[in-house]
């Protein structure tokens, strides 16, 4: 009897878990690139461009462009200036200047904090198409005044499938 108890429980975490890692699974497939660079010292010098190249397969999909940051607590601005150079596969070249909100008129950080530490995902674009199909370089570059720019952990981009109009 306790044997039987013992396959029962077994089976039934066994469902638990398969259905977890199917779940966690179909979360995340919506994300066409997505990439961090972390920072030494987390100074982010204006001379340190970050980039990313991206290929693109499916120029007729709707796409969310994203940025996000990962900055401590005692980070000294609200915002974050940066320029934003795109190649695209045709060779054309466009810049960009951005601006990211990083806390609110309060003073408060809008992003998620555990400890001392927020991250923020930026929303730049969404429901856009990519014109080509092919590599794209997407490079940013700290356009603050202050260099090096202190307490910039992490520095990302992300691009995902957008779930409204595919």
């Amino acid at each position: 009897m306790k044997d039987l108890r013992i396959k029962i429980k077994f089976k039934w975490l066994n469902i638990i878990l398969l259905f977890s890692v199917l779940l966690l699974t179909s979360c995340g497939n919506n994300v066409v690139f997505s990439k961090y660079q972390n920072f030494e010292n987390n100074e982010w010098f204006s001379k340190n461009n970050v980039s990313f190249d991206m290929d693109m397969t499916d120029p007729n999909s709707f796409h969310d462009i994203s940025v996000m940051v990962r900055h401590a607590d005692a980070y000294p601005y609200s915002n974050l200036y940066l320029f934003l150079t795109t190649t695209y596969p045709d060779g054309k070249v466009t810049r960009d200047t951005l601006e990211c909100i990083l806390a609110n008129q309060k003073g408060e950080w809008m992003g998620n904090g555990a400890g001392d530490i927020f991250d923020i995902t930026i929303p730049l674009k969404q429901s856009t198409r990519f014109p080509l199909a092919g590599k794209y370089k997407f490079t940013f570059e700290q356009a603050m005044r202050t260099d090096p720019l202190p307490l910039i952990m992490d520095f990302g981009f992300e691009i995902k499938k957008s779930k409204q109009l595919n």
